[in-house]
């Protein structure tokens, strides 16, 4: 059968929604997470990194693919690239204690030494199957997680149920899941999005600091524009050029730092839904006397991602109050430069009369000039005519020749001004 070519991204956005898939997890089992937050620039490293495991374990990775996972014996690994981070896992099964020794202690040490990027997120697992009755959150507090409160659910409409509670201690937080059912495939996802919930609250919590740093100077900055347009109601020719200048610079000072944190803030936002959504798939279920994974994600992620968006919006909204002032204030500008333009032009029309009522002065002068030496001339030429006989009175003709020669003399004038008038145009 003969059928159109394929389009050229067709495998590959088809291939996208297989992208990173969970991998089937049986209890009992012990993971590590480690989400590392890495440059760009060490994509390439990164994967050669992961290469260099999977050879010291005799497995051929694939030439190149944005995530890779597969049993090296000791361990089972699985990395997977993301934008601004790289996530590995580290898998081992077995039951006894749940964190001791964890799972990444069976990965070599020297390569865990040269992983590059740093360490955004890490986490220590464990998925055991569930014993009989409803677990002892109390109990499993004090032996594993320092007496510290926690946070947990029944997940998977009951299929599971985890307990964490978001603390830190000897460089990585603990998660305890407990089986109650749940398929490989569905204990999987389950434990991936409760580490996601970790990983993207994290990278949403980067535009905090971001945030609290451009506090003090939008609070600077929107004094400075109240100052700048306080004064331009009483300015005038002499002020409004250095008001616009203090308008630009602080239009400068905006337009580059929201240039270089709208990311940030972008970002930010997109973490915090792929949080939510993350939480909405977990399919939780209160357990009394416990926070839920969304009560707390909300109660503490909510005002810091409302403090971003408030600090986003103040940002824009200087920028637009800046971009009007200074729209203002240079119509204010142009106006003065057009009645000053205006001026100059009445100057210069005024300074063009009075050239012409000059050059008409000059040009009846140089008629009056011109009749008086052809006169003198016609003068000679009468006396020279008489004294050779010519019946001429010299005065009566000098008399009659001075209207011929001043009307042509007149008219000589004016035709070469407007010969040269032509020629300048």
């Amino acid at each position: 059968m003969q059928l159109p070519s394929d389009h050229p991204l067709r495998v590959e956005l088809n291939d996208e929604a297989h992208a990173r898939p969970p991998e089937a997890l049986a209890a009992p089992l012990r993971l590590t997470f480690l989400a590392l937050y890495s440059d760009p620039t060490q994509r390439e490293q990164e994967w050669e990194h992961v290469c260099a495991l999977a050879r010291r374990y005799g497995h051929t990775p694939p030439v190149r693919a944005s995530h890779y996972s597969a049993d090296l014996g000791p361990f089972r690994v699985k990395w997977e690239r993301h934008t601004e981070f790289t996530r590995y896992k580290f898998i081992v099964a077995g039951d006894g204690d749940p964190f001791d020794p964890p799972a990444l202690r069976a990965v070599p040490a020297d390569w865990l030494a040269a992983l590059p990027g740093r360490i955004m997120v890490g986490t220590h697992a464990a998925l055991l199957p569930a014993a009989a009755g409803a677990p002892d959150h109390e109990a499993l507090s004090a032996r594993y997680f320092g007496g510290d409160a926690l946070v947990g659910a029944r997940i998977a409409s009951g299929a599971g149920i985890a307990f964490t509670d978001f603390h830190i201690r000897d460089g990585f937080n603990r998660l305890l899941v407990f089986d109650r059912g749940m398929t490989s495939r569905q204990a999987g996802r389950s434990m991936q999005r409760l580490l996601e919930i970790d990983t993207y609250r994290l990278m949403a919590l980067l535009a905090l600091p971001v945030a609290h740093s451009l506090t003090p100077w939008l609070n600077g900055a929107e004094r400075e524009l109240a100052q700048i347009t306080g004064s331009l109601v009483e300015s005038n020719e002499a002020s409004e050029p250095g008001l616009l200048d203090r308008l630009t610079r602080l239009e400068a000072e905006i337009e580059s730092r929201e240039s270089a944190h709208h990311y940030r803030f972008t970002a930010a936002a997109a973490y915090y839904e792929l949080v939510q959504r993350r939480i909405e798939d977990l399919r939780e279920e209160r357990i009394q006397g416990l926070q839920t994974f969304r009560e707390f994600t909300e109660r503490r992620l909510a005002p810091a991602m409302n403090t971003c968006r408030a600090v986003s919006a103040r940002l824009e909204s200087l920028s637009q109050r800046v971009a009007r002032a200074t729209q203002l204030l240079s119509t204010r500008v142009d106006l003065t430069r057009e009645r000053q333009n205006q001026q100059v032009l009445e100057s210069m029309n005024r300074r063009a009369e009075a050239q012409l009522r000059l050059q008409q002065t000059v040009e009846g002068l140089s008629a009056a000039a011109i009749t008086y030496y052809v006169v003198g001339l016609v003068g000679y030429a009468a006396k020279g005519l008489a004294s050779a006989g010519v019946p001429l009175q010299v005065e009566l003709v000098m008399a009659l020749s001075i209207p011929v020669v001043a009307l042509v003399t007149i008219l000589g004038v004016r035709h070469v001004r407007k010969v040269v008038t032509r020629a300048v145009r």
